[in-house]
């Protein structure tokens, strides 16, 4: 079994290879097509996961795989390890050209995460931890907010999810004044969460595996908190791949947000990508 550190630098290396990719895609023209209502997919993500696919499987052939773009496989669920990518989060982004998007990939065990790269190959940012070694944003060590008061805090949320009736009447208090803006990937608020440019984040409706594992492990190693709207911490690599929802910010900011939101009987699609 190769050391968690291996593990973590082979996935940046491929990540990085994997964002050429991208960039070679981005702003130009590219097949695209709808798999599902609002869930789009191009060639780019394609090319970016079975380049990832490739490498990684060949370099770590005892481990499991799961990812976005790939079709499920069940024997991942009797591997110890599994690699958890998602190869462009953000998707939309990266056709409006907009530089929101990341390439994700991590590695989970027991059904939590040990390494996680985020990497959006637009801004060169490229945010990579491993359990117990800390998070960091290109080399940099990184430690999230502690900021432990809602208002004025930077949030990365859907305004219109912020401002739904049902979370705003008794028995909750109205959200008072945030500094609130949105990013398309997933990955990508959590990993500004973890650097500390954002106080928290939020997405109140389901989400997958591939959309938080690696950026999990980055929240926490930079010493934030991770877990669904009720508190429950998230588990991967199970049958279903869906978590129901994420809250992610420094601990006493985090117990403020679960406050207000750990009773809630969410409704679905409440929050946009």
């Amino acid at each position: 079994m190769p050391a968690p550190d291996a593990d973590l630098v082979l996935l940046e290396s491929c990540v990085r290879e994997a964002g050429k990719i991208a960039r070679g895609f981005f702003g130009g023209s590219y097949k695209q097509w709808d798999k599902g209502k609002g869930n789009p997919v191009t060639e780019a993500d394609l090319a970016v996961d079975k380049f990832l696919r490739e490498k990684l499987c060949a370099a770590r052939s005892d481990y499991g795989w799961l990812s976005e773009e790939t079709e499920d496989d069940a024997q991942r669920l009797k591997a110890e390890t599994v690699f958890v990518v998602d190869p462009i989060d953000g998707t939309i982004a990266f056709m409006k050209g907009r530089p929101h998007f990341t390439i994700c990939a991590g590695t989970v065990k027991d059904g939590l995460p040990v390494t996680g790269v985020v990497y959006n190959p637009i801004t060169e940012q490229c945010f990579t931890a491993r359990a117990g070694n800390g998070a960091h944003l290109n080399g940099a060590p990184i430690k999230v907010s502690e900021r432990a008061t809602l208002e004025g805090c930077r949030m990365l949320a859907d305004k219109a999810m912020l401002a739904h009736p049902a979370w705003n009447n008794p028995p909750n208090r109205p959200w008072p004044p945030m500094e609130i803006e949105t990013r398309n990937s997933i990955a990508l608020r959590m990993a500004l969460v973890g650097s500390g440019e954002f106080d928290a984040m939020m997405a109140l409706s389901s989400k997958h595996d591939w959309d938080m594992a690696a950026a999990e492990i980055v929240v926490t190693e930079a010493g934030g908190n991770v877990t669904t709207h009720t508190g429950a911490k998230p588990h991967y690599n199970q049958a279903s791949t869906l978590q129901p929802s994420i809250v992610a910010a420094g601990p006493k900011l985090h117990a403020l947000l679960m406050e207000r939101v750990s009773h809630l009987n969410l409704p679905r699609g409440s929050d946009r990508r």
